[in-house]
C-alpha cells in the first residue's frame, strides 16, 4: 500500500474492557475517518486492524491475544496495531506476537494514524514499538486533549470522557500503572462536546473515566462552593435541552453520603449509580485497599434512597479474593439482600500479575471459587428480581432506543435502569423519544410496560 491508495484502504476497530475504550475507539474512529479511511465493522475484510485492549486481568489480555491472532486471519497482508492498557503495561510482550506490526500506549493512541502511515511508507520495515510510544506513570501529568466526538453509534445516547488515571492503587488491580496519574479534563471542553451532542439529537450523556468522581481533584480552584464531579455535573445541568445525565460509576473510596445525596438532587441526573462495593466483608476490603468500610457503603445508599426509594444501585463483587474465608464470602451474600441491588456484575478473582494482591498467600482453590461466583449469581438475580417487583406500578421516564417494527415493540431504559418494552402500533414515532411508562411485569429481559404519555 502506498499513499495514494490511502483514499481506498479499510480500517476495522475491535475494543475490549470499559466505556472509556469505548468512548476512545469513537475518537480514532472519526480520526482515521478524517485522513481518509472507509471504517467498517469488527469482522470485515479490512487493510488494517486496530484492537484496544484491556489489561484489568490475565484472561482480558488472553482474550487480547486471541482476537489479534483471528483478525490476521481475516487478512494475512493486513496492518494490526495494538494500543490500550495491555499494549501500555506489557508493550514488548505485545510486539512479540505474531502479526503485530504497531504498538502504542495509552497516551500515544491519537498518533496511531501517524504510526501506521510510517509502517507503511517503510514498507513495513521498521515495526513500530519502541519504548518513546509507552509513557509511564510519573510522565502523565496533564490530561491529553483530543477533539469531540459528534456522535456515537447509539443515535441516542453518547459517552463522554471526563478523567483519566487513578490513584487508588487498589491491591488487585494493575490499571494506575496502565493509565497513570488522575488528569481532569477542563470544564469547558466537556461543555462544549455535551453540547454539540445534544445538538445531533442526543438525548442522553453517559460521564465516563478510569475513576470518574475522581474528576476536579487535581484541579485547585473552586467555583461557587462547588467541585470535582459535583461542580461537572451542576454545569452540565444547566445546559439547554431535553436530555439525562449517566454516571457510568462512581467509586465509594473516593465519594461519601454527602456527596452522594448532593449529586442525587440533580434532576437531570439518572437516578441510578453503579458503586463497586467489591466485597461485603470489611477485613477483604482492607486486603484490597479500598479505603472505605460496609457501614460507609451503606450510608451512601441510605443517602440516595432518601431521594428515591427506587434509586437503582448497581455493584461489583469479587469472589475468591486472597484469603476469603466461607464466613467472609458469606458477608458479601448478606449485603447483596440487605442493600437490593439492581444488578450485580460477580467476577471471580484474577491473579494479576504486578498487583500486590499476586503475591499475597492463601490464594483462593478455583473450584471455590466457581462454587462462590455460582451462588451470588443466583442471589444476584433474586434480589434483582426483587428490586423489579418494587418498580411494579411505578410510572418512569424512559428513552426508547430500538423498535421492532415486525412486532411493534419498542425498546429503552427507565432513569433508573431498568430496560424496558412496550407494545405500540407505531413504534417508531416513540425511537430516540423519552415517554411516560407504567411499568406493569417483569419478563425475560427487564419489565413490560405501559406508555402513558410521550413528550
Amino acid at each position: 500500500m502506498r499513499d495514494a491508495e490511502v483514499a481506498g484502504r479499510r480500517v476495522s476497530f475491535y475494543t475490549l474492557g470499559c466505556k472509556v475504550n469505548q468512548y476512545e475507539t469513537q475518537m480514532l474512529k472519526d480520526s482515521f475517518a478524517r485522513a481518509g479511511y472507509e471504517v467498517v465493522g469488527e469482522e470485515e475484510f479490512a487493510d488494517v486492524y486496530i484492537i484496544n485492549t484491556c489489561t484489568v486481568t490475565n484472561i482480558s489480555d488472553r482474550k487480547s491475544r486471541q482476537y489479534i491472532r483471528r483478525m490476521k486471519n481475516l487478512n494475512k497482508d493486513a496492518v494490526i496495531a495494538v494500543t490500550g492498557c495491555y499494549a501500555q503495561t506489557s508493550p514488548q510482550e505485545v510486539a512479540d506476537i505474531d502479526g503485530v506490526c504497531v504498538v502504542a500506549g495509552t497516551n500515544e493512541k491519537y498518533s496511531l494514524v501517524k504510526f501506521i502511515e510510517e509502517y507503511i511508507n517503510n514498507n513495513g520495515s521498521a515495526r513500530k514499538f519502541t519504548e518513546s510510544h509507552v509513557i509511564s506513570y510519573d510522565e502523565l501529568n496533564d490530561y491529553e486533549e483530543t477533539g469531540f466526538i459528534n456522535s456515537m453509534d447509539s443515535r441516542s445516547r453518547a459517552y463522554i470522557k471526563v478523567q483519566e488515571g487513578c490513584d487508588r492503587f487498589c491491591s488487585y488491580c494493575i490499571i494506575p500503572y496502565a493509565r497513570g496519574k488522575v488528569r481532569s479534563r477542563k470544564l469547558e471542553n466537556i461543555l462544549d462536546e455535551a453540547k454539540l451532542l445534544i445538538k445531533n439529537g442526543c438525548k442522553e450523556i453517559v460521564l465516563t473515566g478510569i475513576n470518574t468522581a475522581l474528576y476536579g481533584v487535581d484541579f485547585s480552584v473552586k467555583e461557587n462552593e462547588k467541585y470535582g464531579i459535583e461542580l461537572l455535573i451542576s454545569e452540565l445541568s444547566n445546559i439547554d435541552g431535553d436530555f439525562r445525565i449517566r454516571l457510568s460509576s462512581l467509586e465509594p473510596n473516593v465519594v461519601n453520603a454527602d456527596t452522594a445525596g448532593t449529586l442525587a438532587g440533580y434532576n437531570k441526573l439518572c437516578r441510578h449509580m453503579h458503586l463497586s462495593l467489591q466485597s461485603g466483608s470489611n477485613a477483604v476490603l482492607a486486603r484490597m485497599n479500598r479505603r472505605y468500610n460496609i457501614k460507609d457503603y451503606e450510608n451512601i445508599i441510605e443517602a440516595l434512597r432518601a431521594v428515591d426509594a427506587n434509586y437503582a444501585i448497581t455493584t461489583d463483587i469479587i469472589v475468591g479474593f486472597p484469603g476469603e474465608t466461607e464466613e467472609e464470602f458469606s458477608e458479601s451474600m448478606n449485603v447483596t439482600e440487605k442493600i437490593g441491588f439492581a444488578g450485580v456484575h460477580v467476577f471471580k478473582y484474577s491473579r494479576r500479575t504486578g498487583t500486590r494482591a499476586a503475591e499475597m498467600q492463601n490464594q483462593v482453590d478455583g473450584n471455590i471459587k466457581n462454587s462462590r461466583s455460582r451462588r451470588l449469581i443466583e442471589e444476584a438475580e433474586r434480589v434483582s428480581q426483587n428490586f423489579y417487583r418494587k418498580n411494579a406500578g411505578s410510572v418512569r421516564r424512559v428513552l426508547f432506543e430500538k423498535a421492532d417494527i415486525k412486532n411493534n415493540i419498542i425498546e429503552g431504559y427507565t432513569d433508573n435502569y431498568i430496560r424496558v418494552f412496550c407494545h405500540t402500533e407505531n413504534p417508531e414515532k416513540y425511537l430516540d423519544n423519552f415517554a411516560d411508562v407504567k411499568l406493569d411485569s417483569i419478563c425475560d429481559e427487564g419489565m413490560k410496560g405501559i406508555i402513558i404519555s410521550l413528550e
